[in-house]
């Protein structure tokens, strides 16, 4: 039996900005729902974070994703094991109040699992992990210890893993807690990562900035085998333009229409060529554009910024390489953080 498994959808993303919610439904209509049909899959498991706040959810979110995602799944006949993720639980200590629970009582067609449950998918019994806090931590490490499941699904906040491209989790629960289990699938970061035995999926879309040509999309698990593999997004929303005094004519900005899109200026001789060149942009009908000339990093002799890192590599390779007389580990948290925050923010 194959089975579908998605993740931190993060309905309602963006303060609900009708732009994510236009991106994330092309998705949809394109990619996930005409897999579904085609391969006849029944099952879906939804991993955690189906909408984005913990706090409320907009009117016009919650019609969107029932009208685009929950009624079309329920017509079409398929089943959705739905985890309970922090973002989806109302208080952080406990998941008794949460948003899958609350909105989507009429879908008999979609189970929600606040505890940690056995299941049954086809013949392969799989345990499922929501939320880890501190009235179920007890509860959950016990039945993770004693299930005899062989695989698991859940909602982990693991460290060694990459919270996003560029930063790997330095806390969270250790891993050994599940060397037990042949597989380990688990939501919560954004960005694919794996050790072998647990994988993290990722979210089917782009978000932030540090999403940025980082694999999206869904997967696809194989009760049999307990193999699976990954259905890509090959859609995007942020781009990066390089410009070096790149001739506007011969430039094409088809793609960029209702694009986030940043132009980092390498070589600039003509303004009157430049200012060509981010007109053409704007014809097309970027959604926002924004423009870096400056480099916060200069090049040296003795630092050299390569055009295959990203800015967390460089910045975490800068920090590690100077000679301040610092705590490193710490200015690079620091760092994360804030980068973190400027990605949040289009």
């Amino acid at each position: 039996m194959k089975v579908a498994i998605i993740t931190d959808q993060h309905f309602g993303a963006r303060k609900n900005s009708k732009l994510f919610h236009d991106y994330f439904l092309k998705f949809y209509n394109d990619v996930f729902f005409p897999y579904l049909e085609e391969h006849g899959i029944t099952t879906v498991v939804d991993m955690g974070d189906t909408f984005d706040s913990r706090k409320g959810v907009d009117f016009s979110a919650l019609a969107w994703a029932k009208n685009n995602y929950y009624d079309r799944l329920k017509d079409m006949g398929i089943l959705v094991h739905t985890i309970v993720g922090n973002h989806t639980a109302y208080y952080k200590n406990t998941n008794d109040v949460n948003a899958v629970d609350l909105l989507l009582r009429e879908y008999d067609n979609v189970p929600v699992y606040a505890e940690p449950t056995e299941i049954s998918l086809d013949k392969l019994k799989v345990l499922l992990i929501p939320w880890i806090n501190s009235e179920n931590q007890e509860k959950s490490f016990s039945l993770i210890k004693n299930s005899n499941c062989k695989v698991a699904m859940g909602h982990l906040e693991l460290n060694g893993f990459r919270a996003h491209r560029g930063h790997v989790m330095d806390h969270g629960h250790e891993s050994d807690l599940y060397n037990k289990y042949e597989r380990v699938f688990s939501g919560h970061y954004h960005t694919r990562s794996d050790n072998g035995k647990i994988f993290y999926l990722g979210n089917p879309y782009e978000m932030f900035w540090n999403d940025l040509e980082d694999p999206r999309g869904f997967s696809i698990f194989d009760t049999e085998t307990l193999e699976h593999f990954h259905v890509d997004n090959p859609y995007r929303i942020f781009y990066n333009i390089y410009y070096n005094d790149t001739p506007h004519q011969l430039f094409d900005v088809s793609q960029y229409e209702n694009k986030i899109v940043k132009v980092i200026v390498r070589k600039k001789t003509s303004t009157k060529d430049f200012e060509k060149f981010i007109d053409k942009i704007y014809e097309v009908g970027v959604s926002d554009l924004k423009i870096v000339e400056n480099f916060v990093l200069q090049e040296s002799s003795e630092f050299e910024v390569f055009e295959s890192e990203d800015t967390i590599s460089i910045l975490d390779r800068y920090i590690h390489e100077s000679e301040i007389n610092l705590d490193k580990s710490r200015i690079r948290n620091i760092m994360r953080d804030t980068y973190q925050q400027a990605c949040e923010l289009i």
